[in-house]
């Protein structure tokens, strides 16, 4: 399996004017919404190094939710970019990534919580906000608990995976204005943390505000 990705940085034709969806989310903040099948649906990343902590469900059938596992194996390669196809447990296809001025995003990190917090970094940071708190905080709204969460996509996120498949978390790749894009295959929901993590560099040391845009017939 390769572990790096040399395709071209690809942008979206979809101009912000013609969105209806058009929402900031601030820094720690998240987000619940539905995309219909053939919507495309893009997040901004306004200031840089920020991560955008991300899961797709069918919005059918929570229990088939986004899988990385299923995802990184049926791409070969495990870092997500343009043309990389996200899969759920039933390998049904979610999302498409049509648009990426990044060029990597990752789906091996997971997400912050209190309890990983402080195995990393100490009590001290025991009842700093974390990623799970605001997946089950937003997702409540939609019927998603703690049974229906899983291994998430961090948006913007750069997490270097050695030959020995050990992980860290590394200064971002991303700047302001660089955005990825995905397009329906069926009805989704995405649940966002805008992630709040001040102990590592995932969002250089200063987590900031980013911006949804989605297209579809209203």
């Amino acid at each position: 399996m390769t572990t790096a990705v040399s395709l071209p940085l690809v942008e979206s034709p979809l101009q912000p004017e013609a969105a209806v969806l058009d929402v900031t989310v601030a820094a720690g903040d998240g987000y619940v919404g539905r995309i219909p099948a053939g919507g495309s649906f893009r997040i901004v990343d306004l200031h840089g190094n920020q991560a955008v902590d991300t899961l797709f469900y069918d919005a059918e059938n929570l229990a088939n939710r986004y899988s990385a596992m299923d995802t990184i194996r049926e791409q070969g390669r495990a870092y997500l970019t343009t043309g990389s196809r996200l899969l759920s447990v039933d390998l049904d296809l979610l999302v498409t990534i049509t648009a990426d001025t990044c060029g990597r995003h990752d789906t091996l990190g997971g997400a912050c919580a209190q309890e990983s917090n402080v195995v990393r970094y100490g009590m001290h940071t025991r009842h700093q906000h974390a990623c799970r708190e605001t997946f089950l905080r937003y997702g409540a709204r939609v019927g998603i608990g703690a049974r229906e969460l899983g291994h998430n996509i961090n948006f913007f996120m750069n997490v270097p995976l050695s030959p020995d498949g050990s992980l860290t978390f590394a200064d971002g790749l991303s700047a302001p204005g660089k955005y990825i894009e995905v397009r329906a295959a069926r009805d989704v929901l995405v649940l966002i943390s805008n992630c709040p993590q001040l102990n590592n560099p995932c969002n250089g040391w200063d987590p900031t505000p980013v911006r949804l845009l989605g297209w579809w017939s209203r």
